[in-house]
């Protein structure tokens, strides 16, 4: 095949891989604006949140088992077959009939993206030298830029021009030509051969990690952190890691082999990727409420607020190729620790109550913190295997992310709950009898029209407070990636240099 030839596939192949990255990244932002629309007309407004937390947590315990189906079987087959389960679910999802329905539609979409997240970035490590991948990593993250500011617009005119069903029947085409270009550019040379499957280790990690996850969203939501059940869950959860654990290292082909942890390269990137998962999640799930609350901002505007971060992040990505090849992966992924760290210090350091625009900065450096710390340590870990262990790097790197993920909405969920329940609880006795006695019920009671002027800037400033002490989590947990990072090695044994 000529080199023109060669490169013409890779990019047919490479828009392939971002229509099928968008899938998952639309979906992350597309189905929160038309929350109103479904509940009206499906109901059960208090089994709402699982649509989101069913997604996660099917999306996150399957990423290291597709990661080991693309080692063994193909990224092809794998891929293909993840993305028709996915749309399984968007077709499904659409026709859901009540909530519940449309959870258990949602957890099929999960089980289908764990496969495009696991396996689109380890095709783009295949096809593309260490040189190269930074820069194709800027373009499969510029993706989740565009979802962040297109999602909400189109869910939002779906759902209020046409049908919020049309937010999961758009996937069918766009999901379609993906899986065609896939299908007619990408050729591998697979070897085939008799694999032993690890059922007994994937069935025992699925449950082990579902039953962290689980505990982890539900813990201080649906019952207290310190509970009968919380316990149970977590009791449960360490009992099935064991499992998991013992059952692995007997596998002739385990799903997470044990030198995945093992490696000081490879445990100390997973490790930095749990804590920036962890990061990632304070602004994600707060700053909204804050830019709207106490900034003021509108729906849209806050949006965009926090879209900044999604800006910010392909650019550094794209930007880091340059950095690793002079100064290596370790002290590249050490520089994006660094903005990160500023990029908290920046938000405790600004005026109360801020502005918009100094907001969206600090998320734009934060973005730029997260793509430079990433992009790197991806590559990094790529790069110390070769084909037959790149899914599985590839798959625990980004499960690793995910797991940080889930672990941050639990954290920061507490530290914000704590410090408005306890700014409630020592309101001024003059205030009392206007602010609300349940932490639910301080968003509505902001935006309505029953607060004084002095009871809505009482509760400004508690969300401006819960927001700051996030900020002082992720300024912690930021600090200790910057240690995590500084001890992982800082030259990668690099076995692939294609």
């Amino acid at each position: 095949m000529s080199e023109d030839l060669n490169a013409r596939r890779r990019r047919w192949i490479l828009a392939g891989l971002m229509a099928t990255m968008m899938l998952a990244a639309m979906d992350a932002t597309i189905v929160s604006t038309a929350i109103p629309q479904i509940v009206g007309d499906l109901g059960g407004f208090s089994l709402f949140t699982w649509v989101f937390s069913i997604y996660l947590l099917m999306q996150t315990v399957t990423i290291p088992v597709y990661g080991k189906f693309a080692d063994m079987f193909g990224r092809k087959p794998v891929l293909i077959v993840g993305a028709l389960i996915f749309l399984a679910g968007s077709a499904a999802s659409a026709a859901s009939w009540d909530m519940l329905s449309l959870i258990v539609f949602r957890g099929l979409q999960g089980l289908g993206a764990g496969s495009i997240m696991a396996t689109v970035n380890t095709i783009a490590g295949d096809l593309y030298s260490v040189r190269e991948r930074a820069r194709i990593q800027g373009w499969l993250s510029s993706v989740w830029g565009m979802a962040a500011v297109i999602g909400p617009a189109i869910g939002g005119a779906f759902a209020e021009y046409a049908s919020w069903r049309w937010i999961f029947l758009i996937n069918l085409p766009v999901g379609a030509a993906a899986i065609a270009l896939i299908a007619v550019f990408l050729h591998e040379r697979v070897e085939h051969r008799r694999h032993c499957i690890d059922f007994a280790g994937a069935g025992l990690m699925f449950l082990a990690i579902g039953a962290l996850i689980f505990g982890l969203l539900q813990g201080g939501q649906s019952w207290p952190w310190l509970s009968a059940p919380s316990l149970v869950v977590f009791a449960a959860a360490l009992v099935l890691i064991a499992a998991t654990i013992w059952v692995e290292r007997r596998a002739a082909e385990p799903i997470m082999p044990g030198w995945l942890w093992r490696k000081r390269v490879l445990a100390g990137t997973n490790m930095a990727m749990i804590c920036m998962g962890l990061v990632m999640m304070g602004p994600i799930a707060y700053l909204p409420t804050f830019a709207q609350s106490v900034l003021g901002l509108g729906a849209i505007a806050a949006g965009f607020v926090l879209a900044a971060m999604s800006i910010g992040w392909p650019l550094a990505s794209w930007l880091s190729g340059r950095v690793y090849l002079r100064a290596g992966f370790r002290d590249s992924a050490l520089g994006g620790a660094v903005l990160i760290i500023v990029a908290a210090l920046g938000f405790l350091l600004m005026p109360r109550p801020g502005s918009g625009w100094m907001v969206a900065l600090d998320q734009f450096v934060l973005g730029a913190g997260f793509g430079l710390l990433s992009t790197p340590l991806l590559v990094g870990v790529q790069s110390v295997v070769g084909w037959q262990g790149r899914g599985i790097v590839t798959g625990v790197n980004i499960f690793s992310r995910y797991l940080g993920q889930s672990i941050g909405a639990a954290v920061f969920g507490a530290i914000f709950n704590a410090t408005i329940t306890a700014r409630l609880t020592s309101a001024p006795a003059a205030l009392r009898a206007q602010l609300p006695n349940d932490i639910n019920a301080v968003i509505d009671a902001l935006h309505g029209a029953g607060l004084d002027a002095a009871a809505g800037d009482y509760l400004r400033r508690a969300i401006h407070a819960a927001t700051h002490h996030i900020y002082i989590g992720i300024l912690a947990v930021a600090v200790l990636t910057l240690i995590v990072v500084l001890f992982t090695p800082r030259r990668f044994p690099v076995v692939d240099q294609e």
